[in-house]
């Protein structure tokens, strides 16, 4: 029988906390029986929904922590507030003591990162972290990286989250060679910063067996999915995520206001609705909730803030893959591969 994976929650995090979180851990038990799970936050809150959920509660423990971590906190602040006294430090710590495989908070992002640093330390090679992310596209899912855990990246910086995101898209897509590009203004050779010019030219040269590197994609080709690994700085890649997701739900709202504008469109709805529910499950943010903080001495899947319980429940689905199918070691090996993939020093994170 194949051993639990062990969840820790922070259950104070996001816009609601646990009135999301409990709910959302249930839904994913039902998918991953084999899921136990370390609650932390206050007690009473976290106590009063498991009530409602007894097969959760039957494989959950529960710490109290007096501190939770707003949304609006500095990732100093929070480090200075609430480092091993708040629900995201212990959740994260659980996972460095080898009590948790996996912690999961829909906390503020730069906090999240900074306490994640600290308390895990980045994997040799790898000076700071990167936030990748599944993306739903026309051919599949594809991995994008770095979606704003930090600002900026040399060639250097570049290669590295092409090698993490190729672990990642391996280790989730069963692909031997995943397929990396390099996002750019262009695809010709001569556009774009000097940096992804040269990030270009050192992934030609290293020839890595681990990813099949080719090229550069623009914009569009994100959803397109043109590669299975689409690799950026975290400015452009978090600017790119929030258009994306503020392009859906423009999308969503143009389809609703176009049903309800006279009586024929809503009759054509009502013989289309399976066709239009199919499109929105497809560009629902929250089924494609949980982006994993990667370069770290062990996993750590960031929620949005303000999903819902289903969208909770994916981000945790994420941490459980990543933890099946033995991310940390497959990075590692694909680093031990490639010495070369060291990092610029990191700037300030993206909140």
């Amino acid at each position: 029988m194949p051993k639990k994976v062990r969840i820790a929650l922070d259950a104070m995090g996001g816009d609601i906390g646990a009135s999301v979180v409990i709910p959302g851990a249930a839904i994913s038990l039902t998918r991953h029986p084999d899921s136990e799970f370390l609650l932390f936050g206050d007690s009473a809150l976290i106590e009063a929904e498991l009530a409602k959920h007894p097969a959760l509660k039957a494989v959950s423990k529960v710490f109290h922590t007096t501190v939770a971590v707003s949304m609006d906190d500095k990732p100093s602040q929070a480090l200075r507030r609430g480092r091993k006294v708040s629900s995201m430090w212990q959740a994260i710590d659980a996972v460095k003591k080898n009590e948790a495989d996996v912690a999961v908070s829909a906390g503020n992002t730069g906090a999240l990162m900074a306490m994640s640093r600290f308390c895990l330390r980045m994997m040799d090679g790898i000076d700071r972290p990167a936030l990748a992310a599944i993306w739903p596209t026309t051919r599949g899912d594809s991995v994008v990286l770095d979606l704003g855990a930090t600002i900026g990246g040399d060639a250097h910086h570049l290669k590295a989250l092409a090698v993490m995101g190729s672990a990642m898209a391996s280790a989730l897509f069963d692909l031997e060679r995943p397929t990396v590009g390099l996002l750019n203004i262009g695809v010709e050779e001569m556009k774009g910063g000097e940096e992804i010019r040269e990030a270009a030219e050192l992934l030609r040269a290293a020839n890595l067996p681990q990813l099949d590197f080719i090229g550069f994609v623009e914009g569009d080709g994100i959803g397109k999915g043109a590669a299975d690994v689409i690799v950026t700085e975290g400015f452009s890649g978090n600017i790119a995520l929030k258009a994306a997701e503020g392009t859906a739900r423009q999308f969503a709202e143009y389809l609703r206001s176009a049903m309800a504008r006279t009586w024929r469109s809503r009759i054509g709805y009502l013989f289309a609705k399976n066709a239009f529910k199919a499109l929105k499950d497809k560009v629902d943010p929250n089924k494609s909730n949980g982006a994993v903080f990667l370069g770290l001495k062990g996993i750590v899947v960031k929620s949005h803030g303000g999903t819902n319980a289903d969208g909770f429940a994916y981000a945790i689905d994420v941490g459980y893959d990543m933890v099946r199918n033995d991310l940390l070691t497959k990075i590692n090996l694909m680093l031990n591969r490639d010495g070369s993939a060291l990092t610029a020093p990191a700037q300030e994170a993206v909140s």
